[in-house]
């Protein structure tokens, strides 16, 4: 038996109305178009997309995934039209091609929708629906349809005509005429949770008073605030003309319930042609592309999202007994991630749920009863682990697959090679990867990524890895996005592939570029990608703009990322011998510029400057070894000779330059105390003091450490603060704040002890010795370890005593710290 001979007569089309990934709404569907078996089905969606259905049952096409649209000039303008396993347009489509039955979109054509979010004057329209109205990404797209009341704004088109009356939400209308004041707990009560034994004779017969009830809020709410509605049912309408004069009545329409009583309403065509002459038209291209649950989810920024696609999934998927399954899962998310949750868990919190279900009056636990059971019994009232049933289930990782077949930009098509070549698989969850570059398919992939950065396409981060920090390993994390797809195809106007896409950026941002740090770090991201075809380019660039700029700010900011890239050029194996030239040429030039610079300066310029310093010291410390530069450390370290023993250098400056002295063994112990000493006398103004001690012991990394090993610096810190005046302590409490809580806990605890016991002979404390410099106090403090009596007291169950203030004379250091 066929299927057309199957089939049950309908008189007129069949007007499935119904909410945009709802399970409810999917079963009622698939129920209704085996009872009535259409000769067609038509679908609200971009008619553009006819060509790319076939591909839908295709075994590699694996939901979610969501066809996507943009203008062939202007690949940034794009839209999404999502779809989940459980979206009653991808069962509708899914039914018509295993049926060998007709299927087509039938909404506004791409070409127009994309054309008039161009050109729109404001956002797009909002629509109405349980939950948020369409948003734009952040692409500036507007992406699928509207969530709650089968609306949608696939289209992506902007207002067309005048400012929005009040949206009308008629899910939320339906709700509380029910007396609910909650539009999702109504519509999982009424349609997600009906039970299988109260399904009607006739499986059409929900969609009739769908109809009925939108009918009757559209009687009331005219368009509920979204014009350009008109335009989309006008349409919808022409087109299921057209299928009614090849078809007859034998057609099921798949559409928002919102457009129900619009299809259904009687217009002529002149009028539905006159909403649609005169629009906008931009050439269109469209495609599939994988989807993911967590981009279906509201909070995600999608406007047309739903609060639970993994438990919408779940329910959809879930052939009996949805609370068990769903408890067997969560159960086993948590069991991976240690937590010890037995079989009794499962079962307690199956029977919480369907108890609370029936203390709320619902026909079947839902989630929220299914939350609160889990939370109560498999994670003992937290919400920290409850946070990873959230991320992981409720809403869900899951990523769709699209086929090789589908169309694709030809970048696309290459960057898909190099993932496959490099086993490099996009994944919607977030991951670290750690590349070594010394093997050869770690080192490719880390080029792919930084070629992708310097494009765009953001797929992957650099992050701090664990173990070696050597510049042979990379860590990277990875998580792929939907509207990555984009940014993909805006690429593809620099190349067909991804090294060409980026050696042609690179080199016009060369050319482009009119600041050095641009340039600098631009040569950095070629070196990293490996673009050796743009690196002439930029080169040039950087020589010119190095000979004409004088700012030794700019140069300073400029000299780390060469540094960086010739140390990369190492490890890469790459020619960077033009790149050391330009590089010793700006820290020769810093040499020369960078004492004049440091004088007059107000306090965030000298902070600015201490941190270009920082930089460039750093800088030429990579540069020594890469570059013939045998002279340059030894010219450093007259400048900062230089800068230490100014009087006119700001005191963060001058403390910064003698640390980086020390550090480096060019200034013995004793004139580094000298330094201090006079920084710290009593003829210097309070402020500048504290600054010195900024730039000495602040910033970089040990300071604390240097004053906890070497107790004469500690004491003459200690010394100048226990004389600032009352007056003049809380003007520099902030800045000594500041640096003392950059330190680590540990550091400061350290420091505190150190203060008050008091430094001895040999840096060791032994009781009733005398005092190594002003400030410490001798022998052992009895009054601190005193303290400790009232926890030991505490402990023991013994009556407690009054706690003993301790006496020092520590407090102005320990306020600072």
């Amino acid at each position: 038996m066929t299927a057309r001979t199957a089939r049950t007569a309908v008189t007129g089309p069949l007007l499935l109305g119904v909410r945009h990934h709802g399970p409810g709404s999917a079963r009622a569907v698939l129920a209704a178009l085996d009872a009535a078996r259409p000769g067609a089905v038509l679908i609200e969606g971009p008619p553009e997309g006819d060509a790319l259905l076939p591909l839908a049952a295709d075994p590699r096409m694996r939901p979610p995934v969501a066809l996507l649209a943009h203008a062939v000039d202007d690949p940034g303008l794009a839209a999404f039209w999502p779809m989940a396993e459980f979206s009653p347009e991808w069962v509708a489509i899914r039914w018509a091609l295993a049926h060998d039955v007709p299927v087509r979109f039938i909404d506004l054509p791409a070409a127009h929708s994309l054309a008039l979010k161009e050109t729109a004057a404001g956002p797009p329209g909002p629509g109405p629906g349980a939950g948020t109205p369409d948003e734009p990404d952040s692409l500036g797209d507007t992406e699928g349809d509207e969530d709650g009341d089968g609306r949608d704004g696939g289209d992506g088109a902007g207002d067309l005509r005048g400012p929005l009356s009040p949206a009308v939400d008629p899910i939320g209308v339906l709700a509380r005429t029910a007396g609910y004041d909650d539009p999702e707990r109504w519509w999982e009560d009424v349609v997600e949770h009906r039970a299988s034994d109260g399904v009607p004779a006739d499986p059409r017969a929900p969609f009739a008073v769908l109809a009925e009830a939108m009918t009757a809020l559209r009687e009331v709410y005219g368009d509920g605030g979204h014009p350009r509605d008109a335009v989309r049912e006008a349409c919808m309408r022409i087109q299921l003309r057209a299928a009614r004069k090849e078809f007859g009545d034998d057609i099921a329409v798949v559409c928002g319930a919102w457009h129900v009583p619009a299809l259904a309403a009687r217009t002529t065509v002149t009028a539905d042609r006159a909403l649609l002459k005169g629009l906008p038209k931009v050439r269109a291209e469209l495609t599939w592309v994988p989807w993911t649950h967590r981009r279906l989810a509201r909070h995600s920024g999608y406007g047309a999202g739903i609060d639970s696609p993994g438990w919408y999934g779940h329910l959809f998927g879930a052939a009996d007994r949805p609370v068990e399954r769903w408890m067997t899962k969560v159960a086993g998310l948590l069991r991976g991630e240690d937590r010890f949750v037995s079989t009794a868990h499962v079962i307690e919190a199956v029977r919480l749920a369907e108890t609370l279900a029936a203390m709320r009056g619902r026909p079947l636990a839902g989630l929220g009863e299914a939350t609160d059971a889990v939370r109560a019994v498999m994670c003992e009232g937290s919400d920290v682990p409850l946070a990873l049933v959230q991320d992981r289930l409720i809403v869900g990782e899951t990523l769709g697959e699209v086929p090789d077949s589908a169309p694709a930009v030809p970048l696309q098509r290459d960057l898909t090679r190099q993932q496959r070549t490099l086993r490099l698989k996009p994944e919607a969850l977030e991951r670290e990867v750690d590349l070594d570059l010394r093997k050869d398919t770690d080192a490719a992939r880390s080029r792919l990524l930084h070629r992708l950065r310097l494009l765009a396409v953001g797929w992957g981060e650099t992050t701090t890895g664990r173990g070696s920090t050597g510049t042979f390993r990379e860590s990277w994390r990875l998580r792929w996005e939907p509207e990555l797809h984009v940014r993909v195809a805006e690429a593809g106007v620099w190349g067909t592939t991804v090294l060409s896409a980026a050696t042609a950026k690179a080199e016009s941002e060369a050319v482009s570029a009119t600041a050095l740090s641009e340039v600098t770090a631009l040569a950095e991201r070629c070196l990293l990608a490996e673009l050796p075809e743009a690196l002439p380019v930029v080169m040039r660039a950087l020589a010119d703009r190095a000979a004409l700029d004088a700012d030794v700010g700019h140069l300073a900011d400029a000299l780390p990322a060469l540094a960086r890239s010739l140390r990369y050029g190492d490890v890469r194996s790459t020619d960077t011998a033009a790149l050391g030239e330009v590089a010793a040429g700006l820290a020769e030039r810093i040499c020369v510029g960078l004492p004049p610079a440091c004088t007059g300066l107000d306090a965030d310029g000298a902070e600015a400057l201490r941190r270009q310093m920082d930089g460039v010291h750093t800088a030429i410390g990579l540069l020594a070894g890469a570059v013939p530069a045998g002279e340059l450390r030894e010219r450093w370290a007259a400048v900062l000779r230089k800068l230490a023993g100014r009087d006119t250098v700001a005191g963060v400056i001058r403390g910064r330059a003698t640390r980086l002295l020390l550090d480096e063994g060019r200034l013995a112990e004793d004139e580094a105390a000298l330094l201090m000493g006079l920084a710290l006398s009593p003829g210097t103004p309070p402020p500048d003091a504290a600054a010195w001690i900024e730039g000495f012991v602040g910033g970089a990394a040990g300071g604390g450490m240097l004053l906890v090993h070497d107790e004469r610096l500690l004491g003459l810190v200690d010394a100048w603060l226990t004389g600032v005046p009352a007056d003049t302590f809380t003007d520099v409490l902030p800045l000594l704040r500041r640096t003392f809580s950059a330190y680590e806990p540990g550091v400061r605890r350290t420091l505190g002890e150190l203060v008050r016991r008091g430094p001895a002979p040999g840096g060791h404390q032994h009781g009733g010795m005398d005092p190594a410099a002003p400030g410490f106090g001798p022998g052992l403090d009895g009054d601190r370890a005193d303290a400790v009596v009232p926890v030991l007291r505490l402990l023991l169950g013994l009556a407690p005593e009054p706690a003993v203030q301790d006496g020092t004379n520590a407090g102005k250091l320990e306020a600072s710290a």
